[in-house]
């Protein structure tokens, strides 16, 4: 069926939920409401309490689902937006850290699903993108589909992390659709998307340089044809298909939306440069958010990355 990103992560919960009854969703008006993106929509009529609104509280939401996922459950914990999160940081931080002390005993299986990112015109507080910050937590696992291909990715993804945090960017949610099976399946995790490998019908092969990118795709111009790695998955995260990239193409620009300094750019570049610093033709540059306060929304255009600062940077590796 052709769905966009909010009904094929609708389809993949309640696949879940059909599957195993230990799977739940609950968060911020997700049941009558079905959720800020109407995401969750329907879920209440067909599971009931399985998929329960809170109070908004997000230190409760995944306090609770921390607990619940250490007594056997299943929970998805629905934030409404990524700047919601920073209340339940010390919540969420312990989610693996947790694990260790108990040596096995138990486990949390769990999901903290949060839309990201600016481009949707939202108030203070709802366009952040801080995925790094979870990214350094040892054991989690962190998933930021990103292409206008996402629906099938976010079909598949949820039922390879219920263990860690599914952000999906807003912009993304009814920009494009796609097929997608209406069985379950899944994509494995730390296996990014490349055309002629991991999904031969992804994207054009290109001969000039990589782009590797986390958010909303980008593309190049002006006859350029960039090889673009959607790395999907940023903890763990595919650095063999990275760096086979920038041995063919000998060039590297990275893009995401959060800001430049402490990104996923940076460690992107530090290992590319460490692995494959003499297959490189330019310098590996950065196309990313700035370093300030996310805009409100009539300055959201000048923040994050623009197709225009995607072209000016192929250019400029190109030309180096």
């Amino acid at each position: 069926m052709m769905f966009n990103m909010v009904q094929a992560l609708n389809q993949a919960m309640a696949q879940e939920m059909e599957k195993d009854p230990r799977v739940l969703v609950l968060g911020e008006d997700i049941g009558v409401d079905g959720g800020v993106f109407r995401l969750t929509d329907s879920l209440l009529e067909k599971f009931g309490p399985n998929a329960s609104s809170t109070l908004l509280w997000r230190i409760a939401i995944v306090g609770t689902s921390i607990g619940m996922a250490a007594a056997g459950l299943r929970p998805i914990a629905e934030i409404q937006f990524m700047g919601f999160i920073y209340l339940a940081m010390n919540r969420s931080s312990p989610c693996r850290p947790a694990q260790e002390p108990v040596r096995g005993r138990f486990t949390v299986p769990m999901v903290i699903r949060m839309p990201y990112g600016a481009g949707v015109r939202s108030l203070e507080h709802h366009s952040e993108s801080t995925e790094a910050l979870f990214c350094q937590i040892p054991g989690l696992k962190v998933v930021v589909p990103s292409t206008l291909t996402t629906p099938r990715d976010c079909s598949s993804l949820p039922s390879a992390t219920m263990t860690g945090h599914l952000p999906g960017a807003d912009p993304l949610y009814r920009a494009g659709r796609q097929e997608v099976p209406e069985e379950l399946y899944e994509i494995p995790l730390g296996q990014a998307g490349l055309s002629g490998r991991a999904r031969p019908d992804y994207h054009r092969l290109g001969r000039h340089d990589t782009g590797r990118r986390t958010g909303r795709r980008e593309r190049g111009k002006d006859g350029v044809f960039p090889e673009v790695v959607d790395l999907r998955t940023l903890a763990p995260l595919d650095r063999k298909t990275v760096i086979e990239s920038v041995k063919r193409t000998g060039r590297l620009l990275v893009v995401h939306e959060a800001p430049k300094t402490c990104g996923l750019g940076a460690e992107i570049a530090a290992f590319v440069s460490e692995k494959a610093m003499l297959n490189l033709e330019a310098p590996v540059l950065r196309i990313t958010g700035q370093d300030i306060t996310v805009p409100l929304a009539k300055g959201e255009d000048y923040y994050y990355p623009s197709p225009e600062r995607v072209a000016w940077g192929i250019k400029k590796i190109m030309e180096f």
